[in-house]
């Protein structure tokens, strides 16, 4: 990783004309990386994800995120990992998510050149100790660890900077408004990678990449 947080694009179109579009606009914008969320896509297919990535040619994340995680694959597990594995030949990162069955969570920890291990919860914000097993978990298993929670206040908030503040190589996002600014912070927490949108938002919260970059700028993180 760079010495700095990356900038990261989530790709959230339906068919590969729009997604080629919307990652060469996001690349024009800055990006640094890009995710391509499969599970937006009309009826992906492996060999059509894997023609797209390598096309886009630029740094990418790939993401093929379940319905129980806020994604919106409708297909069998087995399907979902079978796309996925054959997008992690082409692509930089693939996230894939901790509660994955342990069968599918090592095809794609072993298939895939580096990984995010992620968690969801989009109800509330867990504790502090209750978030450090899962980022201890995710590390044990991927390269970067990564948590989303849905915050009820600005205490919930802070639970999320604590955590990354004991913790190194870890995504820490706290959505919607109330954990906006935490988009923003958690850089200065170590934060490897922040999200942000050009069009399409991917999740509650995300700011748009310009003033993501100026706010960053401003921070002196990015450069």
């Amino acid at each position: 990783m760079n010495n700095r947080a990356m900038i990261c694009v989530p790709i959230f179109e339906k068919n590969y004309e729009s997604v080629l579009q919307s990652a060469k606009n996001s690349i024009e914008a800055g990006a640094d990386l890009l995710e391509l969320r499969i599970d937006v896509m009309n009826n992906p297919n492996p060999d059509d994800v894997s023609s797209i990535i390598k096309e886009i040619n630029f740094p990418l994340i790939a993401t093929n995120r379940k319905m129980e995680e806020g994604g919106f694959f409708k297909g069998s597990e087995s399907e979902r990992i079978d796309i996925l594995l054959g997008a992690a030949k082409h692509a930089n990162i693939v996230d894939i998510e901790l509660e994955t069955e342990d069968e599918y969570l090592k095809k794609i920890i072993n298939g895939s050149k580096s990984t995010i291990i992620s968690y969801h919860d989009f109800n509330k914000t867990p504790s502090i100790d209750f978030l450090l097993e899962i980022v201890r978990r995710e590390k044990k298993l991927g390269v970067i660890a990564k948590f989303s929670v849905m915050p009820q206040n600005i205490s919930d908030t802070l639970v999320v900077l604590n955590v990354l503040s004991q913790v190194q190589d870890t995504i820490g996002i706290a959505m919607g408004d109330i954990g906006m600014y935490t988009r923003i912070i958690a850089p200065l927490f170590g934060s490897p990678i922040t999200f942000a949108s050009l069009n399409n938002k991917s999740a509650p919260g995300q700011l748009d990449i310009v003033t993501t970059k100026n706010f960053l700028y401003k921070l002196g993180n990015w450069r």
